[in-house]
């Protein structure tokens, strides 16, 4: 019997341009695990358009942009209250760090108590305390 030699090489198909498929010597390169935004991250920065919305006099009230995003108007409320946190303090949530396991580890309900303090000074003290307990996630 003959045997016949064979060729052995590595490769992998990537996307061009168009979704076009090409072929690339070698392994592929490992994907970026990106992770999620918290929720939070995510519902401050709601807060701050739903803000921008009504300050743009789109909608008469409260009620009618509550009806336009489908949320009841105490979800807007609660919503809108993260705007009233200290310019710094929404910076942060803004800036959390995306997660990739579990859940975030800061919630929309530690800081809604931090909303209700109309004292900024206050608001950074309580904002402190919170995320030292619950331990700092603080962006790369």
């Amino acid at each position: 019997m003959k045997t016949i030699p064979s060729v052995q090489r590595t490769f992998h198909v990537s996307r061009a341009e168009h979704g076009e498929r090409r072929i690339r010597p070698g392994v592929a390169p490992p994907r970026p695990t990106l992770g999620r935004l918290p929720r939070l991250t995510r519902i401050m920065a709601l807060a701050i358009h739903f803000d921008r919305v009504l300050l743009s006099g789109r909608f008469a009230s409260q009620a009618d942009l509550a009806r336009a995003g489908q949320v009841t108007r105490a979800r807007l409320t609660q919503i809108l209250n993260l705007t009233t946190l200290a310019p710094d303090i929404q910076e942060q949530i803004l800036h959390l760090a995306a997660y990739s396991k579990g859940r975030a580890p800061l919630t929309e309900r530690h800081v809604r108590h931090i909303a209700a303090e109309p004292n900024w000074d206050k608001q950074r003290k309580l904002f402190d305390k919170v995320m030292d307990r619950i331990g700092r996630n603080d962006p790369a």
